[in-house]
């Protein structure tokens, strides 16, 4: 009988983590390149694990084929067939076999070939052997999927390399909800309370407010980077930027409606890849609405805000959100919620207390409705730090800029495994 083999998309549609059972070290892994690999497997648990794994949004760009079968079936796969960039075996073979049964795969495997093995034996001699032997990495199952993204992380993102920044994505539950101010004052908050590089990306194009609320005119923004991407790189980056204070630079929206915004679902990645590259903080300011490219950049950034007021419609949408998002994002933590404008005179609302009840997410943040300090800031063309630091308001970014960077309780990365170059199976025979 011949192995089942199917590829996987990471298209969120899997289960996903409760916060109780989600792996601390999942906020620690990037973004995989674009590469190949092939997965055997020999048991159910190990093929639920990498159908869950090609399913994570680290995993888009991967070409990612699992084929229910041994170390044998890769060897009779691959004599007729060009190797992936990794090969995932699992093994119930023995320690004194093992090395006996990889022969046949060494036979066929390209030399650029990694290999990482996932066996049933906790032993370290067998563990040094391997790796003599060019192995890239022995892990003991069952293997969580943490443990195998960061054994592939590893192997294939250079660690010489410059970490990725972090992608912060805003987003209203329903127009009006005053998301654009918070992410801009957030922005703000993350480059002057950590000094940290920071890039706003108005990603709202015919209607973005970034430029009027840092006083700006900008000739050239992000317009020219979304409908010019083959022109897109660092030098082209730094021509679009506007500086708004020492460490926060602005990718502004237009200011005229001279042309009509529809996007395709991928329009926005090259950007936000360039961003992440650019700077260790980028603050997404997206507009409110449910498009192809709105779900593909929700689903592509580290961290996503859900701004709302305390009103039915806000409830509804954000709970729908949420659980779009839980689909969508299946391995990430839920989004982050923040209730704006609460207590507002003479407006009927949902106390904050039954709004987040059937949400089962506590809010981030609460912002009391105080028209006369956000008015005042908008129309000087100023933060809310800037306009008065003491107020309640002001901490309350600061607060947000703390949670939404990772500043409250920060966990070191897990170290991944070792990357050495494939000798034995990486070597055809003369």
């Amino acid at each position: 009988m011949s192995p089942i083999s199917y590829e996987i998309r990471a298209s969120g549609e899997d289960e996903h983590f409760d916060d109780a059972e989600r792996p601390a070290d999942m906020d620690a892994l990037r973004p995989l390149p674009r590469i190949s690999i092939h997965a055997f497997c020999e048991s159910e648990a190990m093929q639920r694990m990498m159908d869950r794994m090609g399913r994570d949004r680290r995993m888009s760009k991967v070409n990612l084929r699992v084929t229910v079968g041994s170390t044998g079936a890769a060897a009779n796969m691959f004599a007729s067939a060009p190797t992936p960039n990794l090969i995932i075996l699992e093994t119930e073979a023995e320690p004194k076999n093992l090395l006996e049964e990889l022969t046949p795969l060494a036979e066929v495997c390209d030399p650029s070939t990694k290999v990482i093995i996932v066996g049933r034996y906790n032993d370290i001699s067998l563990y040094r052997e391997l790796i003599r032997n060019g192995i890239s990495e022995y892990l003991v199952g069952p293997v969580q999927m943490s443990d195998m993204l960061a054994s592939v992380s590893t192997i294939f993102v250079d660690p010489e390399a410059e970490p990725l920044g972090k992608s912060i994505a805003f987003i209203g539950a329903k127009g009006g909800v005053g998301s654009s101010t918070i992410a801009h004052n957030c922005a703000f908050g993350i480059s002057s309370l950590f000094s940290t590089e920071t890039i706003l990306a108005d990603l709202d194009l015919p209607f973005g407010t970034a430029n009027i609320d840092f006083d700006q005119d900008p000739a050239q923004g992000i317009a020219e980077a979304v409908f010019a991407p083959e022109r897109l790189d660092e030098v082209f980056l730094d021509r679009l930027l506007t500086k708004c204070s020492e460490h926060l630079s602005l990718l502004a929206a237009p200011s005229l409606l001279d042309r009509a915004y529809d996007f395709e679902r991928g329009a926005f990645t090259p950007i936000i890849e360039l961003l992440q590259r650019s700077a260790p903080v980028a603050v997404l300011d997206l507009p409110h609405g449910w498009t192809e490219w709105t779900r593909a950049v929700l689903c592509e950034v580290d961290e996503v805000v859900i701004c709302a007021v305390p009103d039915l419609a806000n409830l509804r949408n954000t709970k729908n959100m949420i659980d779009a998002l839980k689909k969508l994002r299946p391995n990430d933590r839920p989004p982050h919620i923040i209730l704006n404008q609460v207590g507002m005179p003479k407006r009927p609302e949902i106390a904050p207390a039954d709004f987040i009840e059937p949400l089962e997410i506590e809010p981030i943040a609460i912002l009391p409705f105080d028209v006369q300090l956000f008015g005042n800031a908008a129309n000087s063309g100023r933060m809310i730090s800037e306009i008065d630091a003491k107020s309640p308001a002001a901490e309350t970014f600061s607060q947000i800029a703390h949670i939404v960077t990772g500043r409250v309780a920060v966990k070191k990365a897990k170290k991944g495994g070792l990357g050495k170059v494939l000798d034995m199976l990486g070597r055809k025979k003369a």
